[in-house]
This record gives C-alpha cells, structure tokens and sequence, in this order.
C-alpha cells in the first residue's frame, strides 16, 4: 500500500482515511436514504434490487453482506432464507440497521461490527460476499478484495455494487454538475452536513475506472469476473467466483 490514499479529492494517510470516512459515516447513518437519494436520485432502490437478483441468495448458504450496516442489501436478500450476517465497520450505521429490521419485523440476521481488510471469521466460511456502496470507502481495497476472497468457500461468488464513471456522451457531464452542485446542498438541507455529502461525491470520482477495478477483483484470486454497468457505467455490478 502507498504512503498516502485518497480521501475524497485529498491524499491522506492510510489512518487518515479510515479515521475521517468513519465520521463521515457517522454523521450520515440516520440520514442513510436520503443520503442514496440525493446521490442517485431515488435510483439506488432499483439498482439494489438489481444487485440481489445478480446474488441470487438460496435457503440454506451462508452470506457476508459487507458495508451494509443500515440492513439495505440484506432486508432484500432475507426472504430467500438465506443465513445473512451483517457487517459494517461502523456502530452507528447497525444501529440504524438493527432498529429498521425490527421496524420492518425482519429477524434471523447477525449483525457483526467488522472491518473489510481484517474479517474475524475463518477461511472458506462464506457461499457468497455482497458490499453495496462500500467498496470505495475502504482505506486498502486490494486487501479487501483478498479477505473477501479468504473467507469465500469454494464456488463461492463476489458481488460488488459501486458507483463508477459513465461512458454515455453527455450523461456524464450532466451528472457531474448536478452531484457537485446540488449534492451538498441537499446535504446542508437535509443532513445539515454538506461536507460529508461532497466528500462521497469526491469518492466516486477517485474510484478506479470499471476495468481497473475488475482487473483488481482477478488480482484477489477471483475467475469468471464480470462487469455489468448500469446508466452507462454511472453504477456498476461486479462479479466474481472463488475456484
């Protein structure tokens, strides 16, 4: 890993990184869905559940949902009755998650407090790893990528949901605009928090390009990587098999 990592449209150190995306995320967890909204504009509703039928969950196999502290991901994946485990690295964002689920009636779920670059759980223990908007937010990606691939049984399969740089003439530009512009002003509006809402914007954009960041994927060990871009590549899935 380099001496310093992005943070937004800064370079900071490692610690840095994992100090400040951790406030950050703090600030944002009861204002999870209007924080998705105002990013996507409402769209990350269809993406997710685009993502989980890519999952494709079944009763019986055991499942790592990473980053998803406020239970967004899992709460689809539920109904399948598959054996869900929870982790996010903050406290704040499975608190937000535990309270929705029993909102919603929604038990069986573990919910784990876990960094993604040092998971507690031993090797080949997973059937399938999901981390939805999370990935970016990671201080060293690439061993992320090789802890989920530890913990993977297998067989066992990659699923990555992030925002990425859309290659559709036009869109891109339009997009940049209004995320830069508007972003954190509905933050200040809505989360009395611009700053945070500017530095997720600022992330994306320092998020490596689709093929970069499938390249890394098979780096980590995984085969049979795909990509699936949605709005052009605006947002991406990304896949990939343990063997």
């Amino acid at each position: 890993m380099t001496d310093t990592v992005s943070f937004g449209y800064e370079d900071v150190a490692p610690e840095e990184k994992t100090r400040r995306v951790g406030e950050v995320f703090s600030s944002v967890a009861a204002k999870y869905d209007l924080m998705n909204d105002a990013m996507s504009g409402g769209l990350h509703r269809l993406w997710k559940d685009k993502f989980v039928r890519r999952v494709k969950p079944r009763e019986g196999e055991h499942i790592l949902d990473m980053a998803g502290g406020t239970g967004d991901i899992a709460f689809r994946m539920a109904p399948s009755g598959a054996a869900i485990t929870v982790a996010d690295i903050n406290p704040e964002m499975l608190a937000v998650g535990v309270e929705r689920a029993a909102e919603r009636g929604i038990d069986g779920l573990v919910w784990s407090e876990a960094n993604a670059e040092t998971l507690q759980w031993p090797d080949k223990f997973f059937d399938a790893y999901t981390i939805a908007f999370g990935i970016r937010n990671v201080t060293d990606i690439p061993k992320a990528l090789r802890e989920a691939h530890r913990v993977l049984k297998r067989g066992g399969r990659l699923f990555v949901l992030e925002f990425s740089t859309t290659e559709w003439p036009g869109f891109s530009e339009v997009y940049d605009a209004y995320s830069h512009k508007l972003v954190p002003k509905l933050g200040q509006m809505l989360a009395g928090d611009a700053e945070s809402y500017r530095y997720l914007i600022e992330s994306i954009r320092r998020f490596p390009k689709m093929p970069e960041f499938e390249r890394m994927i098979r780096e980590a060990g995984f085969t049979q990587t795909k990509v699936e871009p949605l709005l052009g590549g605006l947002v991406a899935i990304h896949s990939g098999w343990k063997i």
